[in-house]
């Protein structure tokens, strides 16, 4: 049974081509920041770069709708704190033995393996500002997919057998909390508590760029939330890219 926090407004639907999408379109007619749509099953879910998202009945699919009054630049900003939501809200219900860490730039692991990824799509108004953000949430609960390039699993899968409403209602209820301190605090508290449990900090990491591989030690997340890299020539700052850690999984 779902428990939001009164900011929130489900809408649950059966089935829809992306929760994305529909909140987008949503968005765009003047749905108010807070609306949810959660569906049980997604025909044409999408991750980061158009992916296909596998989206089988069991697992958690959910869209918001956010109305932040901030420029882009900031708005990028809520990829993070969405992951401390989601690792956060799930830690609070996993064994105690499971590791919760978060991948650069927007995954979340369980002893290694992917159980959530996040997708963020906005619109920005005349003034510079966002007019809405949409924070898409895949999240592994029952299933997760057998063939990826690196490490996948589920909660079900490290010992937690749970309703889908419930991982929802903790992800909303650590995300308004979350909200709450980025909106007061801005992004210094969110940054330390994602580098407190961030995969492959300090170690060398592999980033592919869409026309180079860079190879480096992850040093540091920028005050941008950009991924620094201490490489041969120097400290790059990377703002988008997909990391692999040689010793993951």
């Amino acid at each position: 049974m779902l428990s939001l926090p009164d900011f929130f407004s489900p809408v649950v639907l059966e089935s829809v081509g992306s929760t994305n999408d529909e909140a987008r379109i949503r968005a765009e007619s003047g749905a108010p920041a807070g609306t949810i749509i959660w569906a049980k099953q997604q025909v044409s879910g999408r991750g980061r770069r158009g992916r296909a998202w596998n989206s089988p009945e069991g697992n958690l699919y959910c869209s918001i709708i956010l109305r932040p009054e901030v420029s882009p630049a900031v708005a990028a900003q809520l990829s993070f704190v969405t992951a401390l939501a989601l690792g956060e809200g799930m830690h609070n219900l996993l064994p105690s033995s499971a590791t919760l860490q978060y991948k650069w730039p927007n995954d979340v692991l369980i002893d290694g393996g992917k159980i959530a990824g996040i997708l963020l799509e906005s619109h920005v108004g005349e003034n510079g500002n966002m007019e809405w953000v949409v924070i898409g949430t895949g999240v592994n609960v029952t299933s997760h997919p057998p063939d990826t390039e690196r490490p996948a699993t589920s909660l079900d899968k490290v010992g937690c057998q749970l309703p889908v409403a419930d991982v929802l209602t903790a992800y909303a209820q650590t995300l308004w909390t979350w909200i709450g301190r980025w909106n007061d605090f801005g992004f210094d508290p969110v940054r330390k508590a994602w580098l407190n449990r961030a995969i492959g900090l300090g170690e060398s990491i592999e980033v592919r760029l869409p026309n180079q591989t860079l190879h480096g030690t992850f040093d540091a997340l920028d005050t941008n939330g950009a991924l620094v890299l201490l490489t041969p020539e120097g400290r790059q700052h990377i703002s988008a890219g997909e990391v692999f850690v040689p010793n993951q999984g």
